[in-house]
């Protein structure tokens, strides 16, 4: 497939060479995209300076960060990782594409957010069947009403491995199918209640039924498994007017049929009237190819990024949700409208008026910060102290205790 991006000579560097970002790599280097990859395994290096010789290969971030062609960073190690290393790659003034999850927590996601942000970065999430043709379609069907008002939506993501240990199946399976919802739904839902089951090991959920009850009266589940006897994978969406099927385990001209099923009533009797499946045509393409020509787009300015950050905190507000409905033995969560972490420490921290904010700097919660006072460039501040009048603090100085601070990205005041 040739390269339409205007994005070329080599700026992306990829981090993790593993099992996905061997994919990420191949892509990139085929869209004559990749200049640098790292990860932390000598023999795995040394498979990639074989595999693609023109490429430069290190084993510390540091490297990858310094190097002088590299304007884009695509993160793909554990999730774990994902937060620190997307934050010093955006610290550094690089764009970030960082694999799903985004993080683990939403004050993390927020902190990413708020730095790509402040320092006109792109931050994406990789939420490949976003990019999916099929999945695309799906969406410009359902969004011209054709399939009339969407009831209810369930996803299938079933297999009998890969079995994790760093994650349990709801964070390793869901994101996709939540992501999914979340875009054909156009609204986040106000309760979320999960179920499952631990069986392999007692603190990892191997099999999972998460609920979504959104304000529109739509209604949504996420079945997913790696403890399950044949691989499924389907999206369901079913209106008053049409029901389409994505299965992407089927060949692709069979992945999208539309249903012409409806139910009329009849003396009181709601009677169902089946139709012929339709086979919905689209073009193939590669969808993990499209998700990095995307990235390219984006950097060139011809795109937004389509799963940006704030697509990706959306997408794990549900998770985290889903996560303490698990623990909590499948209690509903209410998902009602919250303040950001920053929206929190702002109102719970004072600053004058004619007092001087730069950029990148760090407030804690509870602090004074009075008249014409003067916060320079990376500064951090404790919580609950009291900054007088005319005081200049920094550039980047410590005052307080930083396991007290709270991030309060961004936070300019001129």
């Amino acid at each position: 497939m040739a390269n339409k991006s205007p994005v070329k000579n080599q700026t992306i560097a990829v981090i993790g060479a593993g099992n996905w970002g061997k994919n990420l790599i191949r892509n990139f280097s085929e869209l004559n995209a990749l200049s640098a990859l790292s990860d932390k395994s000598a023999s795995v290096l040394k498979e990639m300076r074989k595999l693609y010789p023109s490429c430069d290969c290190y084993p510390a971030l540091k490297d990858i960060l310094s190097h002088p062609k590299v304007k884009a960073v695509v993160i793909a190690t554990p999730a774990e990782t994902h937060f620190l290393l997307a934050r010093e790659a955006l610290l550094s003034g690089k764009h970030v594409f960082v694999e799903k999850p985004m993080t683990l927590t939403e004050k993390d996601a927020e902190e990413l957010i708020a730095l790509a942000d402040q320092n006109h970065r792109i931050l994406m999430v990789g939420h490949l069947l976003q990019h999916h043709p099929v999945f695309v379609k799906l969406k410009q069907i359902a969004s011209a009403g054709e399939l009339g008002r969407i009831h209810y939506i369930y996803s299938h993501r079933l297999n009998l491995g890969k079995i994790r240990r760093e994650e349990n199946i709801l964070w390793s399976f869901a994101p996709h199918d939540i992501s999914m919802i979340l875009a054909l739904a156009g609204e986040e839902p106000e309760n979320v209640l999960a179920t499952g089951g631990n069986y392999l090991h007692k603190k990892i959920a191997d099999v999972t039924t998460t609920h979504l009850d959104f304000p529109s009266g739509l209604k949504a589940h996420v079945f997913v498994s790696w403890l399950h006897p044949f691989k499924d994978q389907k999206l369901v969406v079913v209106g008053d007017r049409k029901m389409a099927v994505f299965d992407d385990t089927l060949p692709w001209e069979d992945k999208l049929l539309v249903y012409p099923h409806s139910v009329k009533w009849e003396h009181n009797i709601p009677v169902p009237t089946k139709g012929t499946p339709e086979r919905i045509a689209v073009p193939y393409a590669e969808p993990l190819r499209l998700e990095c020509e995307h990235f390219l787009d984006c950097l060139g300015g011809q795109k937004n990024a389509l799963t940006d950050g704030k697509e990706g905190l959306r997408v794990l507000r549900v998770l985290n949700a889903a996560e303490a409905s698990l623990n909590k033995n499948g209690q509903s969560i209410s998902l009602q409208k919250r303040k950001t972490s920053a929206e929190e420490a702002a109102e719970e921290t004072f600053i004058h008026p004619s007092a001087f904010i730069d950029e990148r700097v760090e407030i804690g919660v509870g602090t004074k910060i009075w008249h014409t006072s003067h916060v320079l460039y990376g500064s951090k501040i404790g919580k609950d102290c009291s900054i007088g009048q005319n005081v200049v603090i920094g550039p980047d100085v410590s005052i307080g205790g930083a396991a007290r601070f709270r991030t309060m990205y961004p936070f300019t005041r001129a």
